[in-house]
């Protein structure tokens, strides 16, 4: 099935709430969705993406890599494993792509289309998100003990796994697959792993699980010395997600502040706020940007909730996926108001659909996702600046 084509599904509508115009890149019967906006599904150059679909697997929700070019439409098959991927990343040029199969990781060169198998797992540990330094020399891979709880639909399992997971590794392991280094031991729930953008010896990872319940979520790791850093030290009432490394190689992050657990659920209630008289006058929620020592640069007060934040190139402009629509936000102004883009109308069921806008390289586009039709996830895209 590798190098197999698919005919343009692409079709255009217009926004029934803002009037935009808004691409849908999938449909038919096969479930689609991007990678994780840390990863962002965008090559640079801006001219395709590489996403996830079950279409021609034996099995739903078996999922492989697939290639579509922007301007056509046109859909390539890149990966044909038969039980499908569970883990994926590639290089922001897409030259690379990594995968786990079972308890086996592989690379992919897009170029050669030869792959190959870099590391085995061969412990008492589930493998996350792996994540590529950016010199392409080695892969970072969180890998937590087994502990006999499975991640759920609508977050179930997330605390309970917080809680019973006691023992965690950071490994390296090298592109070429000669050898694999484990970097850090923790006692918590690891995931998030992510390098800098332009040091292959920094990175950031986060403690998993429900935002008030971490004690300090985002942490600073050296791969020369192995220290680990706190990097912005929380404080009681933070609950603080959805870190992501910007540009220029600072880090954003979201603090819902007090007693907030980060989720929202096909319940759609909890990543919501009514009016800003619901918030409490030392509660403000806020979105900031911190340098490597964990030093604020920019704090933006947002009386309200987005599920998701992504920041365009220089960080001026957000997107966000509230409950019904992505928004807007200018990050210019004192006090940002969301201007809705358009609507989104995904179901939050799980991780697959909920919405993740990603900004392209250029910050021209933004891609997300949704099962608003059939409950089949598609893909979506939106030119910025139209007239």
């Amino acid at each position: 099935m590798i190098g197999k084509t698919y005919p343009s599904e692409k079709k255009t509508y217009k926004d029934a709430k803002t009037g935009k115009m808004v691409t849908q890149l999938t449909s038919g019967e096969s479930n689609n969705f991007q990678l994780y906006f840390t990863d962002n599904s965008f090559t640079l150059g801006d001219k395709d993406i590489y996403f996830l679909s079950d279409r021609g697997s034996e099995k739903p929700e078996q999922y492989n890599f697939f290639k579509m070019e922007l301007d056509s439409g046109i859909i390539t098959q890149i990966t044909d494993e038969k039980q499908g991927l569970t883990k994926y990343t590639k290089t922001p040029d897409s030259e690379y792509l990594i995968y786990t199969v079972g308890n086996l990781m592989k690379k992919l060169n897009t170029r050669t289309m030869e792959s190959e198998v870099i590391y085995e797992e061969t412990g008492n540990y589930t493998m996350g998100g792996p994540f590529i330094s950016p010199d392409k020399k080695y892969v970072g891979i969180p890998r937590n003990e087994k502990v006999g709880l499975v991640r759920g639909a609508n977050y179930a399992g997330f605390k309970e796994m917080m809680y019973a997971i006691k023992n965690s590794v950071i490994t390296f392991a090298y592109m070429d697959g000669s050898r694999a280094l484990d970097v850090h031991e923790s006692t918590h729930y690891i995931n998030h792993f992510q390098f800098s953008p332009d040091d292959s010896s920094v990175a950031l990872f986060c403690h998993e699980g429900p935002w008030n319940l971490v004690q300090q979520r985002m942490w600073m790791l050296d791969a020369v010395s192995r220290k680990v850093t706190p990097c912005f030290r929380q404080e009681e009432d933070d609950s603080i997600g959805h870190e992501f490394w910007t540009r220029e190689g600072n880090i954003f992050f979201d603090n819902r502040r007090k007693g907030h657990d980060g989720t929202i659920t096909s319940d759609r209630t909890q990543a919501t706020v009514e009016t800003v008289h619901d918030i409490e006058a030392d509660q403000m929620p806020y979105v900031a940007i911190v340098d490597r020592k964990g030093e604020v640069l920019k704090k933006v007060e947002l009386p309200y909730y987005c599920n998701h934040y992504h920041a365009n190139t220089d960080n001026s402009l957000l997107v966000g996926d509230e409950v019904d629509d992505l928004v807007l936000i200018d990050m210019t102004q004192e006090k940002p108001v969301p201007q809705t883009l358009c609507y989104h109308g995904t179901s939050w069921y799980d991780g697959r659909r909920h919405a993740h806008p990603c900004f392209s390289w250029n910050g021209e586009l933004i891609l997300f996702a949704s099962d608003r039709d059939d409950n089949k996830n598609n893909l979506y895209l939106i030119e910025l600046d139209q007239e």
